[in-house]
């Protein structure tokens, strides 16, 4: 079937800041206006293909989506080209002409090319540049941000060679599945087959070889210890973290484990069965997931040993972190916090594997422990060549993201994990998520590509606690908490203080607040605090209209 131009809308019937999902032949298109123009595009995302009409306008174009369902993440599109604005979706979405005529809003798109089955805006196979002697991109490492990189680079016009080199043994994958579904087949998380990388991304994968050392000078990556080497004419380092282990007796017993990538859910999927005893050690995000995960599996244990008072208090607060873990405790977790692991036994039997854990002379049997006490950024590689390393091992960057002590070249960047970058008013942070790194290989991907990118974008979280949790800012030492809402009911909004601005916001069963906030922390919209104490609505103040535009500041 052909292009076809159909009339789906009396123009009286969208307004400036309002989106609608419109029938087209057998699919659906997404209706937005701004002002006098509106803009027609995919009415889906490509993540996990969430109606995009539930989601948030603002008005220079950006839609920023979320979904009540539990396994999705926040993403965001451009409406009026359909490129992607913020990672996780894989693709940009479809965008087709619109016109109005007689009073009539018309689209013009293929029905099957474009509508039927929701069919991502996908790579077209390129024609890689023939320049002699071009290197390309180097990216040291295999995850969110490499990949997200490579899609950036290539929607964004860049030509020449890119090469991936990754310790991992599969694609880049959708690690979030890892410790919130224990998954253990790579092939079903991976962002993008073999064939898709290679033929519509022209990108070279090696997987399973480590980088060993980088020589910036002479633009060279050492493999494997001097096996191979490769040149460069950008590097992109982008390895991410290594789970941390506590320097106790016992932390390297055979079932001890942490959580990283494929090879360590199957471990932990392999143990977590029923009538096993968990014992798990640290109370962060990571291992409350797990908790999450396996709870419903009918082990005969688990309990959750913390430093804190409450689970995630660091980052929520008291009164957040210990409703959370009420929720917890009513599924049968015990809570052992505001301690400090003294050792890990071993098994009498067999002296390779941990019988259990030992806090304040008292032993909690375990048939297996799960080890989430934080990670620490992969760059020891890179000790002795020249970068100076943090002392959290972090590097710092621009806010382009290239590395700082190494601008005068300007071609050496680094993302997620392991790069501390500038974030408002000059503060400089450090965040190991999934989300922020997928969004760092976007920016310095359309960086590499030409068009300069400096890295605004506001972090966005989401874990699955007995409920959605979601968050958006940075606010980690926070001066100040306010709550609207009851965390005991696990229905609340969160808004967290510093220096008389809010910063950060978290919610649960209070969709879309959050999305909403995130929005209004990167316009610079954002209430004060007096304003939210005093009943100011987020869902109530206007980022869609065209009125709003002239206060819009990227």
């Amino acid at each position: 079937m052909s292009v076809q131009t159909i009339a789906v809308l009396d123009e009286s019937e969208l307004h400036d800041g309002q989106m609608k999902d419109v029938d087209f032949e057998k699919g659906k298109v997404l209706l937005s206006r701004i002002g006098d123009k509106i803009y027609a595009t995919s009415a889906f995302c490509t993540h996990y293909g969430a109606p995009l009409v539930k989601g948030i306008l603002a008005s220079d174009g950006r839609i920023i989506w979320y979904v009540y369902l539990p396994c999705l993440h926040t993403t965001c599109f451009n409406i009026c080209s359909g490129d992607i604005e913020d990672a996780p979706a894989p693709a940009a979405i479809h965008s087709f002409k619109t016109q109005v005529k007689e009073g009539k809003i018309y689209v013009t798109a293929d029905p099957v090319e474009t509508l039927k089955e929701n069919k991502d805006r996908q790579q077209k196979v390129l024609r890689l540049s023939q320049e002699i002697g071009a290197r390309g991109v180097v990216i040291v490492g295999g995850g969110s941000g490499a990949f997200q990189a490579i899609e950036s680079l290539r929607e964004h016009g860049f030509k020449k060679p890119i090469t991936v080199l990754s310790k991992e043994t599969y694609l880049p994958i959708d690690r979030t599945k890892l410790s919130k579904a224990l998954t253990t087949d790579a092939s079903k998380i991976e962002w993008r087959t073999a064939a898709d990388l290679k033929i519509k991304y022209g990108a070279n994968i090696r997987l399973g070889v480590e980088v060993t050392s980088v020589d910036f000078q002479a633009k060279e990556v050492t493999i494997d210890g001097g096996k191979d080497t490769l040149r460069y004419d950008k590097l992109i380092l982008a390895t991410g973290s290594t789970p941390r282990r506590l320097p106790i007796e016992g932390a390297n017993l055979r079932n001890v484990y942490t959580l990283r990538g494929i090879a360590d859910s199957q471990k932990i999927h392999g143990a977590a069965q029923e009538g096993k005893r968990m014992v798990v050690i640290g109370s962060s995000f990571i291992s409350m997931e797990v908790v999450a995960a396996v709870s419903k599996r009918k082990l005969a244990s688990i309990d959750v040993i913390g430093m804190e008072e409450h689970p995630f208090e660091a980052i929520l607060g008291k009164e957040v972190g210990a409703a959370i873990q009420k929720y917890h405790e009513s599924q049968g977790v015990r809570f052992h916090m505001s301690t400090k692991v003294d050792k890990i036994v071993a098994n009498e039997a067999d002296p390779e594997l941990a019988s259990g854990v030992v806090i304040n002379g008292e032993t909690i049997p375990a048939d297996f422990v799960i080890m989430g006490v934080g990670v620490a950024p992969a760059t020891e590689f890179l000790k002795g060549s020249g970068i100076p390393i943090e002392k959290d091992g972090g590097i710092k960057v621009d806010e382009y993201l290239r590395v700082r002590s190494l601008q005068d070249n300007g071609d050496v960047y680094a993302i997620g994990d392991i790069a501390i970058y500038p974030h408002g008013d000059s503060n400089e942070t450090r965040i190991e998520h999934w989300n922020v790194a997928g969004n760092h290989g976007r920016a310095v991907g359309k960086t590499i590509a030409g068009s300069p990118q400096p890295f605004v974008k506001v972090p966005y979280f989401w874990s699955a606690q007995g409920q959605n949790l979601r968050y958006c800012g940075v606010g980690h030492q926070y001066d100040d908490v306010i709550i609207k809402g009851n965390p005991s009911d696990m229905k609340f909004i969160a808004y967290y203080v510093k220096q008389g601005k809010i910063v950060a916001v978290a919610s649960m069963q209070s969709d879309p607040v959050v999305s909403k906030a995130s929005e209004l922390l990167r316009l610079d919209l954002m209430p004060t605090p007096e304003e939210v104490k005093g009943g100011k609505d987020l869902l109530s103040i206007d980022i869609s209209t065209a009125k709003t535009a002239g206060r819009v500041s990227q």
